[in-house]
This record gives structure tokens, sequence and C-alpha cells, in this order.
């Protein structure tokens, strides 16, 4: 009597660091690689597909509601990356309020300080984070020891004091731009969210503001943001994610008021393990229960 076919799991990527466990999954499924799981390849997956289990918090790289159409559930990787990103973005915070890539730059060169000027201090400025979600209470707890008052704008105000762990004050979209000293942003990319800082947001919110982007770079109009930095409207930003990656807007590259890094917010040995972990641990419940152990909001609410 032959024994019953195994299902097969399909990889997007690669795994980087999780080798054993990835390979010890070949004890109760098939592993194969696929590509990007986009509507094109949403529709002509088989229909014995019924999971997606993604390497990242943020899943905008597949076409979620068009799985959930089909009846595919997807996971990511929340929580994995909260303590990576939310490091990256205090960098980008205190390094954008410093501008101290400058002096680090001129050193380099031979040329002591440089033009750098002068930067400013955290204590008492306004933060404004911009989805105070794993990510975004991560960075708050890390900058409440600088004396940050800190707001922040959900779609719903946080009523879980644990996920609230610094007591930020919930202020309107509208009132986080006009009053934040420093604006951090964390929300996830979506049609909601796609362009939802441009030319009049940025109007609104004070001069000399700072901005930081560890999200998704689509989030802000890029060109705007150029504009508004060439214009002195914002002191400085810090970047690590940008609007057409890899490409980076020139206007970005040739203002000194602007930290860039190359969207390593995640790029640690640590946690990436943790991710790779997390996918094959929803491998795991996938094969053997029909379920996953992060699901995203799409398949929730579809009940898959």
């Amino acid at each position: 009597m032959s024994s019953p076919e195994k299902p097969k799991v399909l990889l997007l990527g690669d795994i980087c660091h999780a080798h054993t466990e990835w390979n010890a999954l070949s004890a109760i499924a098939e592993l194969h690689l696929t590509g990007r799981f986009d509507q094109e390849l949403v529709d002509i997956l088989p229909q014995t597909l019924k999971f997606v289990s993604h390497n990242g918090a943020g899943y905008d790289q597949i076409d979620a509601q068009a799985c959930a159409n089909r009846g595919i559930a997807v996971s990511n990787t929340p929580g994995a990356v909260d303590a990576s990103t939310a490091n990256t973005a205090i960098y980008l915070l205190l390094g954008a309020l410093r501008r101290a890539h400058l002096p680090a730059t001129a050193l380099r060169e031979g040329k002591w300080r440089g033009s750098m000027g002068l930067g400013h201090d955290p204590e008492g400025k306004v933060l404004g984070i911009l989805g105070l979600g794993g990510i975004g209470s991560a960075l708050a707890l890390r900058a409440a020891p600088f004396d940050f008052q800190m707001q922040y704008h959900n779609r719903n105000p946080i009523e879980d004091p644990s996920k609230n762990p610094t007591n930020a004050n919930y202020v309107s979209f509208e009132e986080l731009l006009r009053t934040s000293d420093v604006i951090s942003i964390h929300l996830p990319l979506s049609d909601a969210t796609r362009g939802i800082i441009g030319r009049k947001e940025f109007s609104m919110m004070k001069d000399g503001v700072v901005i930081v982007n560890t999200a998704r770079g689509a989030i802000m109009d890029e060109s705007a943001l150029v504009d508004a930095l060439d214009q002195g409207k914002v002191f400085a930003a810090g970047l690590d994610v940008y609007e057409n990656e890899p490409e980076v807007h020139p206007g970005l590259i040739r203002n000194d008021n602007v930290l860039l890094l190359p969207h390593v917010g995640t790029a640690t040995v640590e946690t990436q393990y943790k991710m790779e972990v997390l996918v094959i641990e929803n491998l795991k419940s996938a094969v053997e229960s029909g379920h996953l152990i992060t699901p995203v909001i799409e398949t929730r609410q579809s009940n898959l």
C-alpha cells in the first residue's frame, strides 16, 4: 500500500539562516520554489494551494485580497521584525535630529567637522508616531528615555494599555501633522495609505519638522518630500525605504539633510532568523492543523 502524497510547499525567495528548520519541513511536505504572488500568478495557481507564508511584516508584495478571494490564506511575520525595525528608526531619528552623517562624512574626508551646523536635542520634542502597531510601540519604548512627548495616530484609538506602553496621546491625523516636531511613519502600504503624505500634508507640518520612514517609501510622495527639504520646511529626514526601490530620488541623494539607508531595517542575523523560523512555523501549522499562526487581515476577514 503506497503512502499518502505529501502536501507541497512553495518557497518565495530564499532561506538564508534557518536552513535546519526548512530542511526538517521536508519530513511532512514536498518543498518547491516559485515566483511573485501577484494577481496574475494567483489566477493560474492550482486549486489545491491553500496557504502562503510570507517572510516579512509588510506583505504588499502579495495580493492578499486576490488570495483570499481564491480561498488562499496568507501569513506574515509580525513581532519578529519589531525590535530591529524600531532600532533602525531610533537610529535614523536621532541621526536626523543631529544630522550626524555630515560630520561623520567630513571626518572621513579629512575635513574634521566640515560644515555640519547645529542639530537639535530630543528632550521636550513632540514625537508623532503614525501607526502605533508593533513597530511603532517598540519605537515609543526606545524613544521614551530621550524625554519625547509622544502622540500617535491610528485608524482607531488603542484600548489595550499593553499595546500603548508609553501611554502616548491619541490625536487625529491632521493634529499629528500640525503639532509634531518629529514624525515617524509605521504604516503598512495599502491603497488607503499610498501617498498619504503629500504636498498638502507637508504644508500642514511645523517648519523644521524631522521625518523618519522605516515603513514603505510609497506612503510618502517622494517629490513632495524633496521640495519640502529644499524649501527648509523639513529640517532633516531619516529614510530606510523609498518609493521606487532600489532607485532613490536624486533630490534625496544630493540633499545633505537626508540620512539614507538602503532598506536594512531588518538586516540582522537574529531578526532574519526569527522571521524565517516564524515562516516555517506557519507552514508547519498549516500542514498539521490547517491554520496559520499569524494570518494577515485579509485572511482573517475572510475567515480562512
